[in-house]
């Protein structure tokens, strides 16, 4: 990983990238130092994205051949359920004894915390943790998959109160587009490069030893990636109703300066918005530009991201 993980105090979690050799993203990942096993190994939690499990889990197997480390992909027998939005500290406690509610309340963004949940009538220790992946404030539960039914039942008897929804991955979309987060697949792939995306403080290159991709990662940084030369991620703000979608092609003065990543309506801000890989020269907070809607340039406004930001 491009991150210094080992820095990481138990409890808590780290944004970072896996790269292969040519400095290309991998996955994007979040990383748990859970408490050292009984013999006082050092024990961490990685979490790719559901659809990279496999490929980021045979990449740790084989970067750990050559060290005394062991890694075990518990993906097929784990479910992860996720409560988000404003009230998910309070509708998480309605699911945990009042004794460990302090547990819930004092975790901080970006940590995690084993607490019992009320689940099928009995207690049950579950890893819960809070990085709120929506934009919002968030809690991610880690079930194994037999528990998870009665888990997600037990939230649906909430839901049915009125005061959660149930929702899937258009609505994750459309919050993490909000609060501007990259998603691998659109904004993070092998052709891109963490200093384009925006993420160059997630790349610990002064940490000690190698890590895979650092000698690329570091040569993209000495040229400049995504700051002097090429493409860079910028926010586009809709000036018009319509809203541009992934391989739109970005213009300037009619011409293709980038293309956009993810795009569209934004449900809580009332206007379009998307983000875009966009010549360098044009990434300007204010730069006016258009998106090619099938023919038609549509006006947008370069940004500062993330489009929405949470009350504190």
């Amino acid at each position: 990983m491009v991150g210094k993980i080992s820095a990481m105090p138990v409890g808590k979690a780290k944004y970072s990238l896996i790269c292969n050799e040519d400095g290309g993203i991998i996955d994007d990942l979040i990383t748990y130092r859970r408490p050292a096993a009984a013999d006082g190994t050092d024990v961490f939690l990685v979490v790719p994205n559901a659809g990279n499990a496999t490929v980021v889990a045979e990449a740790l197997a084989d970067r750990a051949a050559s060290f005394d480390v062991q890694v075990r992909d518990a993906s097929a027998e784990t479910s992860l359920i996720a409560v988000q939005g404003p009230k998910a500290e309070e509708l998480l406690l309605r699911l945990v004894p009042a004794a460990s509610h302090n547990e819930v309340t004092d975790l901080k963004y970006y940590a995690a915390v084993e607490v019992p949940l009320l689940v099928g009538g009995a207690g049950q220790e579950l890893l819960v943790a809070r990085t709120g992946y929506t934009g919002e404030d968030g809690f991610e539960i880690f079930v194994p998959n037999d528990a998870a039914p009665a888990l997600w039942q037990a939230l649906i008897a909430i839901a049915d109160e009125g005061e959660l929804t149930p929702a899937g991955l258009a609505s994750r979309d459309s919050l993490r587009l909000e609060a501007g987060m990259p998603l691998y697949g659109n904004e993070l792939s092998l052709q891109g490069d963490p200093f384009a995306a925006g993420l160059g403080p997630v790349v610990a290159l002064s940490k000690e030893g190698d890590f895979v991709g650092k000698a690329a990662l570091a040569a993209k940084k000495e040229a400049g990636a995504g700051t002097t030369s090429g493409r860079r991620l910028v926010g586009l703000k809709g000036l018009g109703r319509r809203a541009g979608r992934a391989h739109y092609p970005v213009l300037k003065d009619g011409v293709p300066v980038g293309e956009v990543t993810s795009g569209q309506p934004s449900p809580t801000l009332g206007y379009p918005v998307a983000m875009a890989y966009v010549d360098v020269e044009h990434t300007a907070p204010g730069t006016a530009l258009h998106i090619d809607l099938r023919g038609k340039a549509e006006p947008f406004e370069v940004v500062e991201l993330p489009f929405y930001r949470r009350a504190k």
